[in-house]
């Protein structure tokens, strides 16, 4: 949905354009997007292809086989990013929900709650822990249906809470909480309050909710000049909770500037 070259060819075929984003964090920060030509994209019931990576289902775990190279700015090679990571939900969600009145934008929590084994070759990383799946899909533009949105997850000791909440094209705003129990089934709960976060460095506005009020960006994972992904300190339900917040400008997504940035962040290949 960030694709220049989609946006470009006037978005007439989805499957001329795909990639699988993988991003890592720390010491051995990798963050590859490589874009692939429909000839590179084979799909079925439980399988998809793209280029020489894959994802697939086996009724258990989602496996994706990651075989990427990394891109930066001003630098001609790419450096190796390929390993296996497995999810495996602990909760399953059927439940799809519409961001807007037209149905146009929608919204699906598939697994709130999951396990994850990450065992990485290029770089050399492995671990285990918590993870959550959901995808949205749309039938127009993101950037025709929103200018921003605000999203947050957080595990609970009984399944997990997400908020989301944003102002849509037409200048409506929407919000919504959701707390999904340990077998998946989601319930509309009370907003918490807002809970008001310093800017990126982008000067991307931030926000999330808590009991109080009161949010602590802990790490700023991903700051881009249209969107942001965080890890927060806050609280949730009476719970003191570790809280995956991400905030999006399509805006800003729009701006001249950045679609001519995008490419050199996001190649293609037809292959």
């Amino acid at each position: 949905m960030f694709s220049p070259y989609y946006k470009r060819s006037g978005r007439g075929d989805p499957l001329n354009h795909c990639s699988l984003n993988v991003a890592l964090y720390g010491p051995q920060a990798r963050w590859a997007m490589t874009e692939r030509a429909s000839g590179a994209v084979e799909r079925d019931a439980s399988n998809l292809v793209i280029g020489p990576s894959c994802v697939r289902w086996d009724g258990e775990a989602l496996t994706i086989d990651i075989v990427e190279g990394d891109t930066r700015l001003f630098v001609p090679w790419q450096r190796q990013v390929t390993g296996r990571v497995r999810v495996f939900p602990e909760a399953l969600n059927r439940a799809a929900f519409a961001l807007d009145g037209k149905e146009s934008h929608i919204w699906h929590c598939l697994a709130p709650r999951a396990r994850i084994e990450v065992e990485m070759t290029s770089p050399g990383l492995s671990w285990s822990g918590k993870a959550y799946l959901d995808h949205n899909r749309g039938a127009e533009p993101l950037e025709q249906g929103f200018n921003t949105w605000h999203w947050s997850r957080a595990h609970l000791n009984e399944g997990a809470l997400v908020c989301y909440e944003g102002e849509r094209g037409d200048g409506s705003l929407f919000a919504s909480a959701l707390r999904f129990s340990r077998d998946g089934a989601p319930e509309p709960v009370d907003l918490p309050p807002i809970a008001q976060l310093p800017r990126s460095k982008w000067r991307i506005e931030r926000r999330t909710r808590s009991d109080i009020g009161v949010a602590e960006v802990r790490r700023t994972w991903e700051d881009t000049p249209f969107y942001a992904r965080s890890e927060l300190a806050s609280r949730f339900a009476g719970e003191e909770v570790v809280t995956v917040q991400e905030s999006l400008d399509m805006r800003r997504f729009s701006a001249p500037l950045v679609q001519f940035m995008l490419p050199y962040r996001m190649p293609r290949r037809k292959r």
